[in-house]
């Protein structure tokens, strides 16, 4: 093999290194979480979220945001006309009615607020952590796959991919493990 480099183009200049390569976000020496979100739709499976977060709360003295979000899907039916802004009002009322419960059982002792909102549950989360600058938040999870995953989708799922933190998700199994 020859090595001359006749019929080489002559470099101009150096090649430019490559910039640096972002560095990946640094886990902190020690975990603090003094702000936690936990989502509830008062499910058993979201009861275990609440649990969890009230574990969370209570390790790390940590402020906890109870959130619910009412979604409305206006569906025709043959019933007649529903009165949408009654059907909210009573659903408003029913769910801070819960909130009051599980601040009262489950978070008892536990500097709590609780957050109620209007929406695609997914989007009001990811949006209230937003807000309140949260460290982390917690959700349930069924754990549904397939078909019936396709049929329902994942709030949690959606959460975690649009979440402005860390996202602990907690199947409903999980607490009776622990």
């Amino acid at each position: 093999m020859n090595n001359d480099v006749q019929g080489r183009l002559p470099l101009s200049e150096p090649p430019k290194p490559l910039p640096p390569a972002p560095k990946p976000q640094a886990v902190p020496s020690q975990i603090r979480f003094a702000r936690i979100l936990v989502a509830a739709d008062f499910s058993p499976c979201s009861n275990n979220a609440v649990e969890w977060a009230a574990a969370f709360a209570r390790q790390f003295q940590a402020r906890l945001w109870l959130i619910h979000v009412v979604e409305l899907n206006y569906v025709g039916s043959g019933l007649g006309e529903i009165e949408v802004p009654l059907l909210e009002a009573e659903l408003r009322q029913n769910a801070q009615q819960q909130l009051t419960q599980l601040t009262q059982t489950l978070l008892a002792g536990l500097a709590t607020e609780t957050v109620l909102r209007l929406g695609r549950p997914w989007h009001q989360i990811t949006e209230a952590a937003k807000e309140l600058g949260v460290d982390m938040i917690i959700v349930g999870t069924h754990g549904y796959t397939g078909f019936k995953h396709v049929l329902m989708g994942s709030t949690a799922e959606r959460v975690v991919r649009h979440a402005p933190c860390p996202v602990l998700v907690v199947r409903q199994t999980e607490l009776a493990a622990a």
